[in-house]
């Protein structure tokens, strides 16, 4: 008696479930390779350009949103001795938004003709660039310049622009004095661990009446009105 031989059949259902999830595996990793930054949003920038920072990011060319590494960013935009710290957000629509904090530029040292940063660095900036800051005339010991930069960071912006130029000027009875002329005309005597007090000079001008005055910040804290 012969042998009937049964036809296995094929099982459709999970067939077409495998092609399904291959089909949305290829569709997906296509996606990803190829999905470009839509738009790039920078904030918190004043002196480096929006180029410059893309140019030195990697993502002028609008890479991959997806491929493109945030960490990669941080590291090549923090190679630029002006920035100071970097944040990187993705959103819908394909948007890279990147925060940028710049370090202060504290001054312009004459000698040098660079500009001094928070931290210490001396760089050259093109002039239509370079934001309002003091112009120290003269040498400042490197032992007293720690306490110099800590002092300018305590002043508020708003007055650390309207200092035109530093002078340091020590004495037999202190080493850490300093002269600030200022944009009014008037100027202000200041030691190391009285910097801070400079945030309050608006409170004493009322003193000079509408003249121009030395404000002796260095020992007790009097205006002498200045000689006409």
């Amino acid at each position: 008696m012969a042998k009937v031989v049964k036809k296995k059949k094929i099982k459709w259902i999970p067939f077409f479930c495998l092609l399904i999830v291959l089909a949305m595996l290829v569709f997906f990793v296509h996606l990803f390779l190829t999905t470009k930054i839509q738009n790039i949003i920078i904030e918190g920038n004043q002196l480096v350009s929006d180029i410059e920072i893309m140019e030195s990011a990697g993502i002028s060319d609008y890479p991959s949103f997806y491929l493109v590494s945030s960490s990669s960013i941080v590291r090549r935009l923090k190679a630029n001795p002006l920035i100071k710290s970097v944040q990187v957000k993705r959103s819908f629509y394909h948007v890279l938004t990147l925060e940028i904090e710049e370090k202060k530029v504290l001054y312009k040292n004459i000698s040098t003709g660079k500009y001094v940063l928070e931290t210490g660095e001396e760089i050259a900036l093109d002039s239509f660039m370079a934001p309002t800051v003091p112009h120290l005339i003269n040498y400042v010991p490197n032992n007293k310049t720690k306490a110099f930069l800590k002092g300018l960071l305590k002043m508020k912006e708003n007055l650390r622009v309207r200092i035109s130029e530093i002078t340091y000027v020590p004495n037999d009875f202190d080493k850490d004095r300093f002269l600030l002329y200022l944009d009014d005309g008037n100027m202000v005597y200041l030691t190391l661990t009285k910097f801070d007090m400079m945030n309050y000079y608006d409170e004493f001008l009322p003193q000079l009446e509408g003249k121009k005055g030395i404000l002796y910040l260095d020992s007790g804290n009097h205006f002498k009105i200045m000689e006409s």
